[in-house]
């Protein structure tokens, strides 16, 4: 198993038919997950298609994941949790200037996935939503959204089987409210 340590990330390429394991090496540490198909990079994760299609709010175990042009890039084939966020968009430093006041803010996952796709040759202009595996965010009668602590144990862990060749960015989230105060590392492992 590979590790992304605390506020970093990484980029890679996953081959149709693999399977990408994603652990919460100690429990309570979101990562931002963010793929393209690798021969269209104009077509990437669609958080609105997916939860669209699926007419539901929550993905987990046997869901469909999505592209900007309706094509099913990949499935959830194994869930530890049963609780991820598909809304909310990676944090950046505007994230951390905003919500917590910092003066001299970190780049954020948004930066950590720049970075993450820079090194596999795509630049990013704009950020999407990410399928933010292990986020906790409740929703309300009234739509108030509210990040709670994840859920995640130490060791528990998602599976995403890749249904066309994909580019993939990976972090272990930046932003203290996602991660119930810590920043922890964040296992993954490519399986055949």
């Amino acid at each position: 198993m590979k590790t992304i340590e605390p506020r970093t990330g990484a980029g890679f390429r996953l081959k149709k038919g693999q399977r990408l394991k994603v652990t919460d090496i100690k429990g309570e540490q979101v990562s931002d997950f963010f793929c393209f198909l690798q021969d269209d990079q104009e077509d990437y994760l669609s958080s609105g298609r997916t939860l669209d299609y699926l007419s539901k709010l929550f993905i987990g175990e046997g869901d469909l994941l999505y592209s900007s042009k309706s094509v099913p890039m990949a499935k959830v084939v194994e869930d530890k949790v049963g609780r991820h966020d598909f809304l909310l968009t990676p944090c950046s430093r505007d994230t951390f200037r905003i919500i917590y006041g910092d003066k001299n803010p970190h780049h954020g996952c948004e930066g950590n996935l720049r970075l993450a796709f820079a090194s596999q040759g795509i630049e990013m202009n704009a950020f999407p939503v990410t399928f933010n595996l292990f986020m906790n965010v409740i929703v309300d009668s009234e739509g108030k959204l509210t990040v709670a602590p994840p859920t995640s144990k130490a060791g528990d862990y998602i599976v995403i089987e890749a249904l066309k060749d994909l580019v993939v960015g990976l972090t272990a989230c930046s932003a203290l409210q996602s991660n119930n105060g810590s920043f922890k590392p964040i296992g993954y492992e490519i399986l055949i």
